[in-house]
């Protein structure tokens, strides 16, 4: 049998009324998230693996153009999923998680 997608069974939960816990909603958000990043980059690397194919026509700086680009793009997505990976959606003991680290000091230079 085929799994559900966080997309379903989020959609089904809201229009059904049913309340979902928080410890559920939160891991239904981070599986939504990371099924999102899978979809986008699957989608975006398909259409980067067809720009970057070589012609007949391409000089040797046109190619290594188009392989310089598809790496640091291909670094790209690899970050964007690893970053939807670990992400923590549920709260922390002082509050809401920060995905991005600490809060800074405004205030100060650095």
């Amino acid at each position: 049998m085929p799994r559900t997608s966080a997309y379903a069974r989020a959609y089904q939960a809201l229009t059904r009324g049913r309340a979902l816990r928080p410890d559920e909603a939160a891991e239904l958000l981070a599986e939504l998230r990371k099924e999102t990043a899978k979809e986008l980059t699957d989608t975006v690397l398909e259409q980067l693996v067809t720009d970057s194919q070589v012609t007949s026509t391409d000089t040797e700086g046109v190619i290594r153009r188009k392989r310089r680009a598809f790496s640091a793009a291909s670094k790209t997505l690899r970050a964007i999923r690893q970053a939807a990976a670990s992400t923590p959606t549920t709260p922390g003991p002082s509050g809401p998680a920060r995905p991005y680290g600490p809060a800074r000091d405004v205030t100060s230079p650095l």
